[in-house]
């Protein structure tokens, strides 16, 4: 984009080329997106991790999404690119995405709960450092309220020493759910764009509105001021959270008095007012974004001393955490109190089906629960490799303990074999259609299921012989204990 078109408010096609720094899983979706509807622009995905763009360059992506990988192959070396070259892709850019990861802190003030800006900040550097002309920035990353005026400061900083420099920031936020990613951003429900209230802004906000207006209609282009757009997303996350550890909630209410929570959520979510998504009880919600996001809004509410607001969001988060312990305390409790030695087999370990993300995944606290009781855990996951699930699970708990009580397995029968129970933590179709009357009778009985993605039929279950236990259904008789409530 040259200076003039700028100056002169000249929109129409002033964006042409487009640098995304960091290439994870918002900004390689996002750019293979943009590269596909619009392909007068030329878009650059950069990344100082010189494996991660091989494998963005090579036939196996680093990131399992349905559709991605026949859009990168339809557009990459013709309009999109993939490069660990950074200052050069920021030289040539109209307009940079800072798509870089901004996990929980884990040092610090606000260790625990602020998002570590890090590498957002690192970003802004490089480019105030390589820019040689007008930039467009843009946070696509997760980050708090005032970040982009954070960035800013930087970023004119260097405009005091080289005239040819100028900088809008505008704050971009992304909606995408992991698993149905292309498709929202195919067919966004709203693109937010937050901009500075100036005139230098609007044209900003204006440019990359016109690169949404190639595929999103206008209508779905949601323009607010950069503050609310940053604060947006995080709410936006905070509510999906909150509903899903609502029905969980509930889901403990309904094993206790013989109520089902499909059946309670299904006419709950015909009230119009309320709705019927996110309302599917679970063992716990997990996930990049869900948890960071959360526990973001809470230390923003208790910098501004906001407690009770943060109570609030807080308890989302215990709810979620009291969930997962619920459902490995139940699984102890039902196989006569004692797991030590057992065979478990674990169906699932990402932290939802169609990827291989692991992030917070509830698997992972359910596993280390089990582990602490010395349970022999032997899992399948269909697109989640050995090598992650035995890192993740070192990070719980000790390099010596995994080796010792965790088996990985590619056949899910193989995982069944000679168990005392077949655990569901991840709602994969492909586990709806196993033959379970094969599963029980290679199983040491009585053979337990515990499904705590409700994928199967209770009665199914029971009527081929499984003690069924299923998240928010009642046993047979209520004088049984219900799912231990820890506190």
């Amino acid at each position: 984009m040259s200076a003039d078109a700028l100056a002169n408010g000249d929109h129409k096609k002033v964006v042409r080329r487009i640098t995304c720094v960091g290439a994870g899983y918002v900004g390689g979706p996002t750019c293979a997106m943009i590269a596909n509807k619009c392909p007068h622009i030329t878009v650059t995905v950069v990344d100082m991790n010189q494996a991660k763009i091989d494998e963005w360059n090579s036939d196996s992506l680093p990131i399992f999404e349905p559709g991605l990988e026949e859009i990168v192959m339809k557009c990459r070396g013709t309009n999109l690119f993939f490069s660990s070259d950074v200052p050069q892709a920021i030289r040539d850019a109209d307009l940079i995405f800072i798509s870089v990861n901004t996990p929980t802190k884990m040092y610090g003030k606000g260790k625990g709960m602020a998002p570590d800006l890090k590498y957002v900040e690192s970003v802004a550097r490089s480019i105030a450092e390589h820019a040689e002309g007008p930039k467009i920035v843009v946070e696509k990353s997760t980050v708090p309220v005032k970040a982009a005026e954070s960035i800013l400061s930087i970023l004119r900083d260097a405009q005091r020493t080289n005239n040819n420099l100028t900088f809008q920031v505008l704050s971009n936020p992304e909606f995408l759910a992991e698993g149905t990613a292309m498709r929202d951003l195919s067919n966004p429900d709203r693109v937010l764009i937050g901009g500075e209230d100036s005139e230098e802004g609007a044209k900003a906000v204006a440019a990359l509105v016109e690169v949404y207006e190639s595929w999103v209609p206008r209508e779905r282009i949601i323009t607010t001021n950069t503050w609310s757009s940053e604060l947006s997303k995080l709410v936006a996350n905070a509510f999906l959270a909150q509903r899903i550890s609502s029905i969980n909630s509930v889901s403990a209410i309904c094993e206790a008095t013989g109520a089902d929570v499909s059946e309670v959520a299904h006419a709950v979510g015909f009230d119009t007012r309320i709705g019927n998504k996110f309302l599917n009880a679970s063992v716990g919600f997990g996930g990049s974004c869900f948890q960071k996001d959360v526990l973001s809004l809470v230390y923003l509410c208790e910098s501004l001393h906001l407690n009770k607001a943060a109570e609030y969001w807080h308890g989302v988060i215990e709810i979620n955490n009291w969930q997962r312990r619920r459902f490995a305390d139940k699984i102890v409790a039902e196989l006569f109190n004692t797991v030590a030695g057992k065979k478990i087999a674990v169906f699932g370990f990402a932290f939802k089906k169609n990827t291989g993300d692991t992030r917070e995944s509830s698997a992972i606290h359910v596993c280390k629960h089990l582990m602490e009781e010395q349970a022999n855990l032997h899992i399948y996951d269909p697109k989640v490799t050995e090598s992650q699930m035995r890192s993740e699970l070192a990070i719980e708990s000790s390099e010596k303990n995994v080796t010792k009580l965790v088996t990985v397995h590619s056949d899910p029968y193989e995982a069944a074999k000679d168990a005392h129970a077949v655990v569901i933590l991840t709602e994969w179709d492909e586990f709806k259609t196993y033959d379970y009357s094969r599963i029980f009778n290679s199983m040491v009985h009585p053979a337990a299921l515990f499904d705590g993605r409700l994928l199967l039929k209770k009665k199914e279950m029971e009527s081929i012989g499984f003690r069924f236990f299923g998240i928010g259904t009642a046993p047979n008789h209520l004088t049984r204990v219900g799912f231990a409530a820890t506190p």
